[in-house]
């Protein structure tokens, strides 16, 4: 059975660039990483949707 329900980002590198406030590992915030299991799948998506972009900035 496939799952409609994003997965974390995370790739277990949890390093905080203190420049961009940013995961070297995922890409996310703190307060996106802390969240993470509290948001909504729309919510989740919206910050995955951002992630490539970060990544490449």
């Amino acid at each position: 059975m496939v799952s409609d329900v994003p997965e974390s980002p995370c790739i277990l590198v949890c390093v905080m660039d203190k420049a961009s406030g940013l995961c070297l590992g995922c890409h996310r915030t703190l307060d996106e990483i802390a969240r993470w299991s509290a948001m909504s799948d729309t919510e989740k998506r919206a910050v995955l949707a951002k992630l490539e972009e970060r990544a490449r900035a």
